[in-house]
């Protein structure tokens, strides 16, 4: 290290260095010249400005000499980035003033790379031909002065691009790299001055220079066409500059101005790159785009550039390599896309707001601009994140009228036509009529970290901005929509008459290729345009029920309409002539059609409120119908995707809507019967666990708008225990003594009588746990022979953890739902039952033998205990020493020195409620004890498990597990909050100061940064209990037993930690104490053996 050099050779390499790199700087390699610098500017770290005064000074003369500008630009880069943003290797105070430094010379450098930059556009304009006027050069002009607000500004930005020579490049692109770095740490000031803005603003013009790239390609030169790449690279350069200004959110008053000028240059930009040869209006020309329409050529163009990048002359890239750029990977042009679009979400999420409100800013014409960029869009993933942008304009305009409800007509009617327009194209968009050949490119299998599809995602994020500006504008989304709805319907309602019947069965008689492929177009759009119309029901209920009433029925007519036909001609087994696309398509858009419909339960659910009390026919032959097109595709020879939809449309019928009727209808009376007999085959697992939890549901919840005396609970009740008795009737057969002993059937088969059982009771009595107490009690006097069988089988099956498992599973929904239902003894036997059961050579063989099964095992055994100990009253206060026994004899002593997560979260939860809900169990406190002591000190009862259960937290605070520690120190923090901990007396004076030792050495062994912040605040919350102490005592102790610094620097990390008391101050005290003690191991690890400290 730096520090433990010799001061002569110090003197020495600062004087040759410096030297060695002017002389050799173009011959040496770039990557050898780059590290040069670098050791140049690590000198200048140290030793700047008192042993090295001239650092800065040198690299402002080479910067200024045209000779040296090149090499003085890489090391004013290599120094902001070293010195603006230095790592631990230097302590607080040389940190704070390196950037004090930095800043008092920002006015100066700035100044300069300004210089460079208009000189060189200054020197190279002179040379560039003027074109001829552009056709629509009046249209240009219009829009240029509405968003600019001068004709000035707008005839200097309409001024040709210069054609720029290598040099100039090279020196332009590093002038650029190092205003984006500088921006990026500099605070927003005068010394950004609009000269320099206005500069930055003309190189952001080379990104989106179509015309020099054509004539470069056209000349055909391959120096011609890497220089023309090479200005591409100038423009996204320079949007990096500006997105590093638009990232920041605080903005003084006085650069406000700035900020707009910044905006409306920027919005040119936007408009050249959008810019259209057809003079006719902005809506017509979006109509008549192709593929030939010269924007999208100009986008695609900017795409070929990677392949021109291959054809770099070799002396070109030897000038370059030289000079030390090593070339853009991947497409240049892309990446202008990509930052002008991260400038314009920045523009929407952070400075709309702030800008909307100028008037010389016109809003409108931006957003045109806006739509026009979007849709031209050459990647998915570009189109994408434009849609991200129209979902926060979309937001921020809801958020401003729900501020301003009085203001809501002006506002939706300034920007009405352009929402409008907006909804129209995306709707276009997800349509194969539209838009088929880039729909066709989207992957529909892979799945992403989101577990969607290309095309699932494409579908959600464009129906999002449908939907957002349905909340809007209700009226117009529904009537662009249900038209569209409508014409595919039209198609798919019309198949019936080309059905025939073939000796196989029922055959689809469209076999034309064209034909066969319209269809299959027509079945995609409309399977997309009923998610969007589901994706709508949430915006037809609630106050605006009433008002939208006709829209929403006429819906759901059509949707129940569309189901039943599906059912009724059962498409999804027809046979067609293209099966493998065809049919899918069938099976998806009746799959859809019932989802559309579950979308819209809670409009049922508000209409069966409003028929209650009007009796209307018209609400029964709804659900009647639904049911009738639901119950034929309950059934194992329907489709998966096809059966799940029907199950989860008469899960929301069962529990949303719950009209009154819905038992007698003759269709749920069929899968009444069908999932009762034992004779009939079994549904697929998860369906099966639907359609039980609806028809228990049907059974269980009260029917709304009813008193209790019509509620018809005794009759209810005889089905509700004959429904479970029919489901669990192979299960509660089972014997634990022939489970045990000899089987009567194979063990295989038990578990999957055990596995079908508990899945659909467990889910029954989890989808009951919320409901009304007559509801849980008829559910649990359902339930209690199963309940019995399995507490009975659970011994049997201790050593099965898969089986284990699923009856842990069943037993903790129990808990959570239903304990007050199964009285206190019976729940005191399962609790006693368990508690025998898992014994420590059980809990090891779990942890330690069994895998992530047997792990799973235990950690449901301790939720079920953690519900246990949340318990009110002092029913189960008689199993707490038996629960921290367990947990600190048994458990702790298994897991503790495990590397493993396995287990950890879960018991130190346990143990997290056991003392937030029990504190009383640990401090007893009287009112008098209180009065009599004049303060409000417990009783202290239990301490050794109390000590114990700390310990066990402070260990896990040494531990490498970033969640465990982050869940701890959240669990210490809310038992301070709310039980005082910190305070009491146990904690105060016996582990307080262990706990902040603790964590100081977890921020000096940066093992969990990504907490610092919490740490920090946590060593402030304990030191305020006892600041004297801290100060006092704590400090100097901590300091004492720090290893590696010398009596000096710890008197020097005493004094700098300041006695503040306020949590700001002193967790930035903290944090400088850490820096500066890292600091100072760093720098005392590097002296040489024998180097005397002073």
């Amino acid at each position: 290290m730096w520090l433990g050099v010799p001061s002569q050779d110090k003197m020495e390499i600062r004087s040759c260095l410096p030297k060695l790199l002017l002389a050799h700087h173009k011959t040496l390699p770039y990557f050898i010249r780059n590290k040069l610098c670098k050791v140049i500017v690590d000198i200048g770290r140290q030793d700047w400005p008192m042993f090295y005064h001239d650092f800065f000074t040198n690299i402002l003369q080479l910067i200024q000499s045209p000779v040296t500008t090149p090499l003085g630009l890489i090391m004013l880069k290599t120094t902001s980035e070293e010195l603006a943003c230095p790592r631990e290797d230097l302590s607080v105070a040389r940190k704070e003033e390196l950037r004090k430094l930095l800043l008092d010379q920002v006015q100066t450098v700035l100044g300069l790379l300004t210089g460079i930059l208009e000189t060189v556009w200054d020197k190279h304009s002179v040379t560039a031909a003027t074109p001829p006027p552009s056709p629509t050069s009046g249209e240009s002009g219009d829009l240029l002065s509405n968003l600019l607000q001068s004709p000035s500004s707008a005839k200097l930005l309409n001024q040709p691009i210069p054609i720029l020579d290598a040099e100039s490049e090279y020196i332009c692109s590093l002038a650029l790299e190092c205003l984006a770095h500088l921006f990026s740490w500099i605070p927003l000031s005068a010394s950004i001055t609009p000269s320099l803005l206005t500069t930055i603003f003309h190189f952001a013009r080379f990104g989106c220079d179509i015309r020099a790239r054509k004539m470069a390609s056209v000349n055909g030169s391959s120096q011609n066409c890497v220089l023309g790449q090479e200005r591409g690279r100038l423009g996204v350069l320079a949007m990096s500059c500006i997105n590093e200004l638009m990232s920041k959110n605080c903005v003084p008053m006085e650069f406000e101005e700035y900020l707009l000028r910044m905006f409306q240059q920027t919005f040119y930009l936007l408009q050249k790159i959008t810019k259209d040869n057809n003079a006719h209006t902005v809506k017509s020309r979006l109509e008549e785009l192709d593929e030939r329409s010269e924007v999208l050529q100009e986008l695609r163009l900017l795409l070929m550039c990677s392949q021109e990048q291959e054809r770099r002359s070799v002396e070109l890239r030897g000038a370059w390599k030289q000079k030390g750029g090593n070339g853009m990977k991947g497409c240049l042009s892309c990446s202008y896309i990509e930052k002008f679009t991260d400038f314009l979400r920045l523009f929407v999420s952070v400075h709309l707001r702030r800008i909307e409100s100028y008037s010389q800013f016109p809003v409108v014409e931006f957003l045109t601009l806006l739509f026009k960029y979007t849709f031209h869009q050459p990647t998915h993933e570009g189109y994408f994140s434009c849609l991200d942008i129209w979902t926060l304009f979309l937001d921020y305009l809801t958020s401003k009228i729900k501020s301003r409800l009085g203001d809501k007509e002006a506002v939706l009617n300034r920007y009405e036509d352009a929402l409008v327009l907006l909804l129209t194209e995306v709707l276009n968009r997800i349509q194969f009529r539209y838009n088929q050949a880039q729909l066709e490119e989207l992957d529909d299998e892979t799945l992403d970290d989101d577990q969607q599809t290309e095309w699932q995602r494409y579908l959600r994020q464009s129906l999002e901005v449908v939907a957002k500006v349905m909340e809007l504008l209700p009226t117009h989304a529904f009537s662009t929509l249900f038209p569209v709805l409508q014409d595919n319907l039209d198609v798919y309602l019309g198949l019936q008459q080309f059905i025939v019947t073939s000796g196989s069965g029922h055959r689809l008689n469209i076999t034309a290729e064209n034909d066969c492929r319209r269809l299959h177009c027509s079945l995609r759009d409309l399977s997309s345009l009923l998610q969007a119309v589901g994706r709508l029901a949430e915006y037809f209920i609630g106050d605006v029920f009433a008002a939208r009433f006709s829209d929403a029925l006429t819906v759901v007519e059509r949707l129940v309409k569309v189901t039943l036909y599906g059912s009724q001609i059962k498409l999804y087994n027809i046979e067609t002539a293209v099966p493998s696309v065809l049919k899918p398509d069938l099976i998806d858009v009746h799959a859809q059609s019932l989802a559309a419909l579950q979308a819209y339960s809670h409009w049922l659910a508000q209409y069966c409120s409003e028929a209650h009390r009007q009796n209307t026919q018209q609400f029964v032959t709804l659900i009647s119908t639904t049911m009738d097109a639901v119950t034929p595709l309950i059934s194992t020879k329907v489709q998966d995707k096809l059966l799940l939809s029907a199950c989860h449309l008469l899960v929301s019928l069962a529990t949303t809507v719950r009209p009154v009727f819905l038992i007698s209808i003759p269709a749920v009376q069929k899968v009444f019967n069908r999932i009762t007999d034992a004779s009939a085959q079994r549904l697929v697992d998860k369906a099966q666990v639907l359609v039980c939890r609806a028809l228990s549901n049907i059974l269980l919840l009260p029917w709304p708008n009813l008193p209790e005396n019509e509620q018809q609970w005794p009759v209810r009740s005889i089905n509700h225990t004959s429904l479970i008795s029919a489901l669990s009737r192979d299960y509660r057969n089972l014997k634990p003594n022939a489970v045990a002993s000899q089987r009567k059937m194979p063990l295989d088969d038990t578990k999957v009588i055990i596995h079908q059982t508990l899945s659909v009771l467990e889910d029954i009595v989890e989808n009951i746990s919320g409901e009304s107490t007559k509801s849980r009690q008829i559910c649990y006097h359902s339930l209690q022979e199963s309940v019995q069988v399995s507490l009975a089988l659970f011994p049997a099956f201790i050593h099965q953890s898969d089986v284990t498992d699923e009856m842990l599973s069943f037993f903790l929904t129990l808990f959570r739902g239903l304990r007050v239902q199964m009285g206190v003894p019976f729940t005191e036997q399962i609790i006693q039952t368990f508690l025998n059961m898992f014994t420590r050579e059980q809990l090891a063989e779990s942890i330690l033998h069994e895998g992530s099964t047997g792990c799973r095992v235990v950690e449901k055994f301790l939720k079920i205990l953690q519900v246990v100990v949340q318990e009110p009253g002092q029913v189960f206060k008689p199993f707490l020493p038996s629960i921290i026994a367990l947990c600190m004899e048994q458990v702790y002593p298994i897991i503790a020195e495990r590397p493993s997560p396995d287990v950890k979260a879960e018991l130190f939860e346990l143990l997290f409620r056991t003392l937030h809900h029990n504190w009383r169990f640990f401090f007893k406190s009287t009112v008098l004890a209180s009065v009599q002591r004049g303060i409000a000190e417990e009783q202290m009862e239990n301490e050794p498990q109390f000590s114990a259960i700390m310990q066990a937290f402070g260990q896990s605070f040494l531990q490498p597990d970033i969640h465990l520690f982050k869940q701890n120190l959240f669990y210490l923090e809310t038992l301070n909050t709310k039980q005082k901990l910190y305070h009491k007396k146990i904690f105060r004076t016996t582990m307080l100061f262990q706990f902040v030792n603790v964590l100081l050495q977890v921020l000096v062994h940066k093992s969990h940064d990504l907490l610092q912040e919490e740490i920090g605040i946590a060593i402030y919350n304990m030191a305020s209990v006892d600041f004297d102490g801290f100060f006092a005592a704590f400090l100097p102790e901590f300091l004492t037993s720090c290893d590696g610094v010398d009596a000096n620097q710890k008197n020097v990390l005493g004094r700098n930690f300041k006695m503040d008391r306020d949590l700001p101050s002193f967790t930035q005290n903290v944090h400088r104490l850490v820096n500066d003690l890292r600091y100072y191991r760093l720098c005392n690890d590097s002296l040489p053996p024998g180097t005397v400290k002073l």
